[in-house]
């Protein structure tokens, strides 16, 4: 039976979730399989995998066939490393400790650029909402300066017409007056 190593979607429509599985050769993409071994989400950046890293070299090396995307996949987690690395120890070329080491520094490095990738995306996204929100105080700066306007711009009415109408009493009240005072002298 020859083995594949593939990708089996899952999640809803635009929103794609592959299973990491190891089928027969001959099955549908969706159809029956013989291991899971992981997940794969490509909507986040970068795309999440969580894979069973035992059971996927163990695959690799017992000589499932992967598709061309989860061989990217198993290469970019390490997978073909960890086999090439396990080759030179039966070749003699170097220890198990010293297979560890280089495995563990490279890992080391992958997850320092991953980090530096997630630290980018948030600081985009915090540079994004202060623009955003400096561009909405600058909206309510403005809206605030015109409403001042108009409050200003009522109360001198206001003033206008209340002088206006003292200017008028005080109009009102000199004829009066004159004529108040006229009959008391007569």
């Amino acid at each position: 039976m020859a083995t594949k190593i593939r990708l089996q979607r899952g999640g809803r429509k635009g929103y794609a979730f592959y299973r990491i599985v190891i089928a027969d050769a001959r099955a549908p993409r969706d159809g029956k399989f013989t291991e899971k071994i992981g997940t794969y989400n490509p909507n986040t950046n970068p795309a999440t995998v969580d894979l069973n890293f035992d059971r996927a070299l163990y695959w690799v090396e017992v000589g499932a066939q992967p598709t061309d995307t989860v061989r990217n996949i198993l290469s970019k987690e390490g997978v073909y490393l960890m086999k090439h690395l396990k080759g030179g120890v039966k070749k003699g070329a170097f220890d198990e400790a010293t297979l560890q080491k280089k495995f563990d520094a490279w890992k080391a490095d992958k997850q320092k650029g991953a980090d530096a990738i997630r630290e980018k995306e948030a600081k985009a996204k915090k540079d994004a909402v202060a623009k955003e929100l400096d561009q909405e105080k600058k909206i309510n700066e403005e809206i605030a300066k015109k409403v001042a306007e108009k409050k200003a711009a009522a109360a001198a009415a206001k003033a206008e017409a209340e002088a206006a109408a003292a200017a008028e009493a005080t109009a009102e009240e000199a004829p009066a007056a004159e004529a108040a005072e006229v009959p008391a002298e007569a």
